[in-house]
């Protein structure tokens, strides 16, 4: 059994979808940001940047325990322990997956966050970083509509690439925010993930 910390953030999502996906079995620990849960001395053990998700494997390789951070590397983890399609075995389409999980999580999530908080958590509002972040994160939408035109999901096959991007897809393709409507090859994608029943299932998991 896993111990999945997480909360409803996109990058808590991540992990949580991974899961949902791959049929491992998980016991969730909500870690509560905004009751700065994540600095407790205790969970820093797991997560020394204080961050979310991190999981704890008690049944790891070799019988050993296994802390983890960061939801990009979770998600390999859950995907390889499961076997099956979420991460490819043949080492081109893993190098297809690897391209598409880091550009979700190194670029796609970290601009997102930063548009998130120019548009929301700022308590300042800043003309300048709301207009910069909006044509940015707007390009990256783009540039996914424009990749999803020609496969149907990221990396050919269904895997923990589409998981990695569809958390912030979700958030900020919602109309408040940047939408879909532009994006009709993205919008396709995001729905065909939405109707996976290990979506609804991970983002219902606080209600």
């Amino acid at each position: 059994m896993i111990d999945l910390y997480t909360w409803k953030t996109d990058n808590g999502f991540k992990a949580l979808h991974g899961f949902e996906e791959s049929g491992v079995e998980y016991t969730l620990k909500p870690v509560n940001l905004q009751e700065k849960e994540q600095f407790d001395p205790d969970y820093m053990k797991i997560s020394p940047a204080h961050k979310i998700p991190a999981i704890i494997d008690h049944d790891g390789p070799g019988g050993e325990t296994v802390s983890l951070c960061e939801s990009g590397a979770i998600l390999k983890y859950i995907a390889t322990k499961a076997g099956g399609g979420l991460y490819p075995s043949d080492p081109l389409q893993q190098a297809k997956v690897d391209q598409w999980l880091f550009f979700g999580s190194a670029q796609f999530t970290t601009l997102a966050q930063q548009y998130g908080f120019y548009m929301v958590r700022n308590p300042e509002d800043v003309p300048a970083g709301k207009e910069h972040y909006t044509t940015v994160l707007t390009e990256m939408f783009s540039i996914l509509d424009k990749h999803l035109g020609d496969t149907e999901f990221m990396a050919g096959d269904f895997s923990i690439a589409d998981i990695s991007i569809y958390s912030d897809t979700r958030i900020y393709g919602d109309d408040k925010w940047i939408g879909l409507a532009d994006y009709p090859s993205l919008k396709r994608w995001h729905d065909v993930i939405s109707g996976r029943p290990a979506a609804e299932r991970a983002w219902s998991a606080f209600e």
